[in-house]
């Protein structure tokens, strides 16, 4: 390196070098930034792997109670195995969403912890090996320079000290030139005063002048070691982007599900499923199964039996209520004419991630507790009762029930003697109007 210190170090107070003394600790405290990165990184990718459980919980939860829904509502044949495909989508698509978030923890978190136990070593006295190896390296190559550094620093302040002296000196003599109480003699010392000064000046600017060619020739030594043991600090920087940029490929890899085969195949096998439905096998299994095409017992001479008078007469099942549907049809049998005593009691409790509340169902305006299948003629006529009798039902829209149950009856008796009600369990069906009391 050419020049004067002033060249080297800079006159500029303001100026901050990498070069000044104890200036390389930025470069030491990478080591500390470095390992304290490593564990945001893992908080990160943690943090991200619970959005991606939330969001698989929830997808999964919603399947569960609109599969519920729609299998016991009044949907039916191909188009009804179309919309069920919509809720098969959304658990496959959980599933991949819990892949993420395993992948994540369990590969990703994973080899960031082992990378950063494998780059940084911790020491029993605080602190990493890796940044003492660098202070001590950086101190070491320094201490020279910084030496003669400090020997020139004070040359400089006796040269400018006798520069001021000689400067004071001057003026005094030059005053006394002037006034005529001042000697001859008085005169004659302030002279010799002001050549002394400038032989002290004069050697102090020698001195200063020494001190700094000694400082200049030191640097280039200075700068070699300091830079070698910069590069060490390079070295170790280089292997931790590298390493950080290779982790990030690997989390963009789990996070982008579009490179995933199983991704695309679900929404081809959901496209498939939503253009198979056929509008004219679906009419042509509503009308063998609640259309003329239906089987009909028409009316026979019966024989008196005593259980026909313990009981009234069996009610006609409400329309839309079908006989057990044929093995070919997806929906369970029963009363499909309404949704589940236990989806009526269920809210909607999923928690979602941000501040707004799920969509209220079509046509409900109780809470969120109802649903869009339900029928209406039931509201505002529910009524506590006590039975009476023990009753089995015989078939399965009817209630079971034990003398002392207490149910909520639900539509009032009609002209056959039958009540549809709802017992605590929030099983609902009908039951003998006169096998119960008022509460």
């Amino acid at each position: 390196m050419s020049g004067s210190y002033d060249e080297c170090a800079g006159v500029d107070d303001t100026m901050d070098s990498f070069w000044e003394v104890g200036n390389y600790k930025r470069a030491v405290k990478r080591f500390d930034d470095g390992h304290r990165l490593c564990n945001d990184l893992m908080g990160c990718l943690q943090e991200r792997a619970k959005i991606e459980k939330s969001y698989g919980d929830q997808l999964t939860a919603w399947s569960k109670r609109w599969r519920q829904l729609i299998e016991k509502g009044p949907q039916y044949g191909s188009v009804e195995r179309a919309w069920l495909a919509v809720m098969t989508e959304a658990e496959k698509v959980s599933e991949l969403h819990q892949d993420v978030k395993n992948n994540l923890v369990n590969e990703d978190v994973e080899k960031v912890k082992n990378w950063q136990k494998e780059a940084y070593h911790k020491q029993m006295i605080g602190g990493f090996k890796e940044a003492k190896e660098a202070e001590e390296g950086f101190k070491k190559a320094q201490k020279p320079w910084a030496k003669k550094l400090k020997e020139m620093e004070a040359a400089k302040k006796s040269y400018h000290m006798a520069c001021k002296e000689e400067k004071l000196a001057a003026a005094r003599e030059a005053n006394g030139k002037t006034e005529a109480s001042v000697t001859a003699d008085q005169q004659k010392k302030l002279h010799e005063k002001v050549d002394k000064c400038k032989q002290d000046s004069q050697k102090a600017k020698e001195k200063y002048e020494k001190s700094l060619e000694e400082l200049n020739k030191c640097t280039p030594q200075y700068m070699e070691c300091m830079e070698q043991v910069f590069d060490q600090c390079q070295q170790h920087e280089i292997k931790r982007l590298t390493f950080l940029k290779e982790a990030l490929l690997d989390i963009k890899r789990h996070l982008n599900l579009t490179e995933n085969p199983s991704y695309a195949t679900i929404y081809r096998e959901l496209e498939r499923t939503i253009l198979g439905a056929n509008t004219q096998e679906d009419l042509k299994w509503f009308s063998n199964n609640h259309g003329p095409g239906m089987h009909m017992n028409w009316p026979a001479f019966e024989e008196y039996s005593a259980e026909q008078a313990s009981a009234p007469p069996k009610k006609k099942k409400p329309d839309g209520a079908p006989p057990t549907p044929s093995t070919d049809h997806v929906a369970p049998p029963g009363d499909r004419s309404s949704v589940s005593s236990y989806e009526k009691n269920q809210a909607y409790s999923t928690e979602w991630s941000d501040d707004e509340q799920p969509a209220t169902l079509s046509g409900n305006e109780n809470g969120g507790n109802g649903n869009s299948f339900e029928e209406d003629s039931s509201i505002g006529k529910a009524v506590r009762v006590r039975a009476l009798y023990d009753y089995e039902g015989q078939e399965q829209d009817e209630l079971t029930f034990k003398a002392g149950d207490e149910l909520t009856k639900t539509e009032d008796e009609d002209e056959q003697g039958w009540c549809r009600g709802r017992l605590d369990t929030g099983q609902e069906g009908l039951y003998p109007a006169n096998y119960v009391e008022p509460i």
